[in-house]
């Protein structure tokens, strides 16, 4: 692989809590993903899981660092956004911030 690592996972951005003009639906988030532009694509990576890595101020175990886990659930209208299902709900500041979408459950 040329002395470097391969990534397992495709870099994406918590876009916000799916909303209408007055509601919001804070279980599910938009999320867009690096390189997908279309529906089509985003048909990859349904099914695959997310994960939202941040820091903490305390330490847990010997770390500050924590992961929200997530799943890839249905695309979101035609530019590549896919909805997701988070195993709590993604904090509102966290909009904006990366996500990792890893490559499995692979379905290839």
């Amino acid at each position: 692989m040329g002395g470097k690592d391969a990534r397992l996972y495709s870099k994406g951005r918590i876009m916000g809590h799916k909303r209408g003009k007055r509601n919001s639906t804070p279980h599910t988030t938009l999320v867009k993903i690096e390189g997908v532009e279309n529906q089509k694509d985003a048909q990859f990576y349904l099914g695959k899981r997310i994960a939202y890595v941040y820091r903490a101020a305390t330490e847990v175990r010997g770390s500050k660092v924590r992961v929200i886990w997530g799943r890839v659930t249905r695309p979101h209208g035609n530019s590549g956004v896919v909805r997701s299902k988070f195993r709590s709900n993604i904090p509102p500041h966290a909009f904006g911030a990366s996500v990792r979408i890893m490559l499995y459950p692979s379905t290839v």
